[in-house]
């Protein structure tokens, strides 16, 4: 299925005042992986194919993807905005972390020292005349470092050339990260050699809501609304056919389910993206991307930090000790996704406010994040890294053995998430039944305070009808207002009577009652007033 948009949504936060606005652009799922024979090309639109094979391309990392992927001509790139949505800092931020071959569990995760002012960390100016990273990038490695993982931070349009030049790595993750779409691939297997995986996954996590400078409020869904930016979808008024989304009640807009979203219990909900590439083979390396962000998203250096101490726990120590397979790196970052969406389904308290249509359709899109998320692990799953083959058997299966065990972990992890997110929508819709149920007795309410009403006047005018009847037994000359007075009360009385009769519960009997007791309720009402009136308790008769 392809979904357009009208503009270009950057990954990015917006402030307006204190509120927090979306950092999500809207979902596309156009091209998402390298399957399709026309990546990112207009296909109403003929093709210049003059000479394209014969071109000569320069092999610098600054004609790429060109230079490595001839069929990325300048209007594909163009078409997939590429390099438009690279960040327009000054400087990219690269985390560097090895993962070494060592028996000392204190030395296998390390931070390399890469020349730069801070140590593993690396700083690289968008504009870099002596090319000091892509030096960096093409240095030889030393020997026991079984992968190096890059965390990158403010992707630049330098950096994303030098990366996709130096890993020969496939546009498409570009693209996917960019754009956020969902996406999960393998590509250039090699039998005994290695090969290229990518997972872009979108996920759902909270957090505490502050109100210091540094992080902003949240949007409060009953009192903030999205503001529209001119890079942000128009808010439309009206629903149509081509975009049937649903309308919020409140302000006839489309409900946004990428926005930040709070529940009012000092948490707010928002979209992050996990992206990650990873080059399995001699030198296997894992490059994460994280979007432009002021601090709701995860940085790099704090995933950095995380997966270090993936490094410090003893189940983890095991399995690398287990197996050499850098793969298993790859799925501790997916084990990072499954931790924080464990804090998400904690919706203890579901309030009756008219904000419950717009937790359900939130819960919709959980679902959809939810089975990426599956489907991504699975995909880890079946398949195996290619450079595990020339290991030697028991390794390898043994290797092989594990790995399935982490995934199914990590699987029944996701389907308990599920079943928990089955019983919120339907604690959700038993309390949307219910606030239904309210709004239907409140309007019974209005309605027999109008019939009450109705009583009083009816036989007034029922009497008012019956004197101006133009007949001789009635228009004679000898009614008065006090005749008319006397029969309008005399009525009403008595319509009175009849109504509290027949109704068989009401604030003057039970509804055990008998229908004698019904037929002669003003004298046991006179009796019951005279009791409580007249009738004293042993204690005033003391």
């Amino acid at each position: 299925m392809t979904y357009h948009t009208k503009h270009s949504n950057a990954p990015r936060d917006i402030k307006k005042g204190t509120a927090l606005l979306r950092v999500v652009p809207d979902p596309i799922y156009r091209h998402a992986a390298p399957s399709g024979p026309w990546p990112w090309m207009n296909l109403d639109v003929e093709s210049d194919l003059t000479n394209s094979d014969t071109t000569v391309v320069d092999q610098r990392w600054q004609n790429y993807p060109q230079n490595k992927f001839r069929n990325w001509t300048a209007d594909p790139v163009r078409r997939s905005k590429m390099f438009e949505k690279c960040s327009k800092n000054n400087s990219s931020t690269i985390y560097w972390m090895d993962v070494r071959d060592s028996e000392d569990v204190a030395k296998r995760f390390t931070v390399p020292d890469m020349g730069g002012n801070d140590s593993g960390t690396t700083v690289v100016p968008i504009e870099d005349p002596q090319n000091k990273f892509w030096k960096m990038l093409e240095q030889k490695r030393s020997e026991g470092i079984r992968v190096r993982t890059l965390f990158v931070d403010d992707l630049t349009s330098p950096v994303l050339r030098m990366l996709g030049t130096r890993y020969n790595i496939e546009p498409f993750f570009f693209t996917s990260s960019l754009n956020w779409i969902p996406s999960r691939y393998q590509e250039a297997p090699r039998h005994g050699e290695g090969d290229h995986i990518t997972i872009t996954l979108p996920f759902l996590r909270s957090q505490q809501k502050s109100q210091s400078p540094t992080d902003p409020k949240p949007l409060d869904s009953k009192t903030d609304t999205t503001v529209t930016l001119p890079f942000l979808r128009s808010q439309q008024k009206s629903q149509s056919p081509t975009n049937p989304k649903p309308l919020d009640s409140k302000t006839d807009t489309p409900i946004d389910i990428q926005a930040p979203f709070s529940t009012g219990g000092g948490h707010m909900f928002f979209i992050d993206l996990l992206a990650i590439h990873m080059v399995r083979g001699k030198e296997s390396t894992i490059i994460s991307y994280h979007p432009e962000s002021t601090g709701q998203l995860t940085s790099a250096k704090h995933l950095r930090s995380l997966i270090q101490l993936v490094g410090k726990s003893v189940y983890w120590q095991k399995i690398f000790d287990k197996s050499k397979d850098p793969t298993f790196l790859f799925l501790a970052f997916l084990c990072y996704v499954s931790e924080l969406e464990l804090q998400v389904l904690h919706l203890d308290n579901i309030a009756l406010t008219h904000d419950l249509h717009v937790l359900e359709a939130r819960l919709l899109h959980y679902q959809s994040l939810l089975h990426g998320f599956e489907v991504s692990v699975k995909f880890i799953e079946t398949n195996p890294n290619p450079a595990m083959e020339v290991a030697a058997k028991k390794e390898r299966m043994e290797s092989g053995a594990l790995m399935k065990k982490e995934c199914k972990n990590l699987l029944s992890e996701i389907d308990r998430l599920e079943r928990r997110r089955k019983m919120l929508s339907s604690r959700l819709k038993n309390a949307m039944e219910l606030a239904f149920a309210i709004v239907n007795t409140e309007d019974s309410r209005r309605m027999q305070r109008f019939t009450y009403l109705t009583v009083v006047f009816l036989p007034a005018s029922f009497i008012a009808s019956i004197f101006g009847m133009n007949v001789i037994e009635i228009n004679n000359g000898t009614q008065t207002l006090t005749h008319y007075a006397v029969a309008t009360v005399v009525l009403t009385l008595l319509t009175i009577y009849i109504i509290i009769m027949l109704q068989k519960q009401n604030s003057v009997h039970r509804r055990d009652s008998t229908w004698l007791q019904r037929v002669v309720w003003p004298i046991l009402s006179l009796r019951h007033a005279w009791v409580l009136q007249y009738e004293k308790s042993p204690d005033d008769i003391a």
